[in-house]
């Protein structure tokens, strides 16, 4: 079983919030409930992993943990 960092972010006003997964491009998925978010993030990964295995690409395993920062603009 393979840990993927996620980044969660809430979307106002009140509409719940949406997943990001940074290794895996374009897995992006949303929940009413920070719980069903997580639900639903973890579905998102297993169904990009087995479109990745159908396809016959590697599928990205996470070896440095991914860093958020900020900019002043």
């Amino acid at each position: 079983m393979a840990k993927y960092t996620i980044v969660l972010e809430p979307n106002f006003p009140e509409e719940g919030y949406t997943v990001r997964v940074p290794i895996l491009p374009g897995c992006i998925t949303h929940g009413r409930t920070k719980e069903e978010a997580l639900e639903r993030a973890r579905e998102a990964i297993q169904g990009f992993i087995e479109g990745l295995e159908k396809a016959g690409e590697q599928v990205p395993e996470e070896t440095i943990p991914v860093e958020l920062g900020a900019v002043t603009v």
